[in-house]
C-alpha cells in the first residue's frame, strides 16, 4: 500500500527499523535541542504531512527503549491520526523519568502503525444481551500473580 507523504523543513521519512517491524519509526524535526524536563511533556514536530485513505488512521505510539531506559513515552497512547488530517504530524513526548532528557534533531521518538478501522452506527436499545461476565469489569476475569 502507498501513502502519499510530503516532507517539510528538515523531515524525515518514517522507516521501518527491521524487516519484520511493525511499527515505522518518527523522528524529531528541530531546529535546536529540547530539554524534557522531568514531569513535563512537549509537542515534537516530524516534518512531513501525509494523506491517508478513508477507513484507515494511523497509531503514534511509543519507543520501549525510551521508555524503559528513560522514562520518556507518548502522552496520548496510541495518539490517532484520522484520515482527513493534512497537518504536520507531531507527538506529545512526556518525561515520566527522574533526569532530564535532551531530544535532538532527527532522534527517533516514537514509532507509528497504519491501521485499518471500521465506523459503526449505534442503536440505542432498553436491554442489552446477557453474556457469562456480563457487567463484570477490571479484575473480574481474575489476575496474574
Amino acid at each position: 500500500m502507498q501513502i502519499s507523504l510530503q516532507l517539510l523543513r528538515n523531515g524525515k521519512m518514517p522507516t521501518y527499523a527491521t524487516e519484520g517491524s511493525a511499527g515505522m519509526d518518527l523522528y524529531a524535526a528541530i531546529d535546536q535541542e529540547i530539554i524534557l524536563s522531568p514531569g513535563t511533556h512537549t509537542l515534537i514536530p516530524c516534518g512531513f504531512s501525509m494523506a491517508l485513505p478513508e477507513g484507515y488512521e494511523a497509531q503514534v505510539r511509543p519507543r520501549s527503549g525510551l521508555a524503559l531506559k528513560h522514562g520518556i513515552t507518548v502522552l496520548n497512547t496510541p495518539g490517532t491520526i484520522d484520515a482527513d488530517y493534512r497537518g504536520e504530524i507531531s507527538v506529545i513526548l512526556v518525561n515520566f523519568g527522574k533526569n532530564p532528557f535532551t531530544i535532538t534533531s532527527d532522534m527517533r521518538i516514537a514509532q507509528m502503525i497504519i491501521a485499518t478501522y471500521k465506523k459503526v452506527d449505534f442503536i440505542c436499545v432498553d436491554t442489552l444481551t446477557t453474556t457469562k461476565r456480563d457487567v463484570g469489569g477490571f479484575g473480574s476475569t481474575g489476575t496474574c500473580r
